[in-house]
């Protein structure tokens, strides 16, 4: 028994063979025993840890020393690395990282799906790892974040009542003060300095959440790729009209020459959430445009939107080459969102119908169908769990040949993926930004006369663990 041998605080010894969720590895010793061991960890570490729990089966342990680096290993280049939660792969090759990722969704399907070899491709690398974020949302906050270096100094160079970047994980009140981010644009990094010294000029209060009081609550910025305009848009909890314009004037001799939209979202409530109750336009048109796949698409300041346009394309083009659509064929796009998988199928199929539970983004939807003159795309506004409920709504339409659903992180509602499932259609494409989802909704629709045959991971997210994949099943049994 493990509780014979080993106690809390022995320090061990072991290889990191598998990387975990939530900053865990995976390890055993000498003896056999598993080891799931917490830190910043590389597979091929050899690593000293401390225990923390034993249990029956497997030991609890937190990494101490790396004793032995993994050929995996690389320099993080960002200062923040280990403290901010965002970028948690970044001390390792990014070659090593797309295999990691590769192996995340093949365990997930085997372990959870009980799929046997399931079929899944090499990761479709990012051409860009860094700077490929089209949106950030950094945080104000009156709890500024002390860094590991900071706790031994008698004077603070910078105050602790004032932060402007990251929240650290786990924690809603205390933000990381980041000077500039590796996912970020330049264009964004710019902004941040910017923003960050115009509050600090004008004694601007970040919000404090358990007063509920403070006047800045948030910073988003967005970037088009394909027309180089930035958004920028404050959120506060209320609009000096007076301040803003200042506040705009500042970032416009900052970035001169940048196009760029300036925006005030307005909140009074009691959460951390990056939108507003109402906006002001301080400046050019309260939007951008970003262009994927030959489709130009506006985007407001609370619009959902791919946040990396580069990889965005190769998403949609893995989905098109699996749907294999025919110019005869009806389509439905469940959890459609702003449309634009939606209308990036239009132009290969007879008919395809987008549906949507949040109002906002079916009228993004159509105001996108009809900027690009899309006239063979319907959006209907749809909580998919009611999917069943709305189907004489759909008598109309041909039955669908296909069906592409891109559910949220928590996957498809039980209800939904019955629905589905009852449409019979030939093919799947299931869009997953979680492995984890993909296999439970997948083992289902094999249970009932569909087959795996390709799954094409997709990175869009370069040094986070997030891997988006496109899964496609066809129907084995006949409908």
């Amino acid at each position: 028994m493990a509780e014979e041998i080993f106690r809390k605080g022995d320090i061990i010894e072991l290889t990191v063979t598998d990387l975990a969720e939530k900053d865990q590895c995976f390890g055993r010793l000498d003896n056999g025993m598993a080891v799931m061991v917490g830190g910043m960890l590389a597979v091929g570490d050899r690593v000293s840890a401390s225990i923390k729990k034993v249990r029956q089966r497997y030991i609890e342990a937190i990494a101490v020393e790396v004793l032995e680096p993994s050929p995996d290993r690389t320099t993080p280049l960002c200062a923040y690395f280990g403290v901010c939660g965002g970028c948690k792969l970044m001390h390792i090759h990014y070659e090593a990282q797309l295999l990691y990722k590769q192996k995340k969704v093949k365990d997930a399907l085997e372990h959870l799906g009980n799929f046997v070899v399931p079929p899944v491709s090499p990761v479709l690398a990012a051409l860009a790892p860094f700077h490929y974020r089209n949106k950030m949302e950094f945080s104000f906050s009156s709890m500024r974040y002390l860094l590991p270096e900071e706790l031994s100094l008698e004077q603070l160079l910078r105050p602790k009542e004032f932060a402007l970047g990251f929240h650290t994980p786990g924690n809603f009140e205390k933000v990381i003060d980041i000077d500039y981010c590796y996912l970020a644009k330049e264009a964004m990094n710019q902004v941040l300095a910017l923003t960050r010294d115009f509050a600090l000029a004008n004694a601007l209060a970040p919000y404090a959440v358990k007063a509920h009081s403070g006047f800045l609550r948030n910073l988003v910025v967005r970037f088009s790729e394909s027309r180089e305009e930035l958004m920028v848009n404050l959120v506060t909890s209320w609009h000096d009209e007076a301040l803003m314009q200042r506040y705009r004037k500042h970032l416009e001799v900052g970035m001169a020459g940048q196009k760029m939209t300036v925006l005030n979202n307005v909140t009074d409530r009691k959460n951390t959430v990056a939108t507003g109750d109402s906006e002001y336009a301080l400046s050019g048109e309260g939007c951008i445009t970003e262009r994927l796949g030959g489709l130009d698409f506006r985007i407001s300041a609370n619009s959902f939107f791919q946040t990396n346009s580069s990889q965005a394309e190769l998403l949609y083009r893995s989905i098109l080459e699996v749907a294999a659509l025919t110019s005869a064929d009806t389509v439905y796009d469940l959890y459609c969102g702003t449309g634009t998988i939606t209308l990036s199928l239009a132009r290969y199929c007879r008919q395809v119908i987008g549906l949507e539970v949040v109002e906002s983004s079916i009228n993004d939807a159509q105001s996108n169908a009809a900027l690009n003159g899309v006239g063979n795309a319907a959006f209907y506004q749809v909580d998919l769990k009611d999917f069943h409920a709305m189907l004489y709504t759909l008598e109309n339409y041909d039955a669908p040949r296909v069906i592409i659903t891109d559910p949220p992180r928590a996957g498809m509602h039980a209800k939904a993926l019955s629905t589905m499932l009852r449409l019979r259609p030939e093919r799947i494409v299931y869009v997953s930004c979680n492995p984890a989802s993909l296999a439970r909704d997948g083992k289902e629709i094999s249970l009932h006369g569909y087959q795996l045959v390709s799954v094409q991971p997709v990175d869009m997210f370069p040094h986070t663990s997030h891997i988006e994949s496109v899964a496609c099943f066809e129907r084995t049994v006949p409908g």
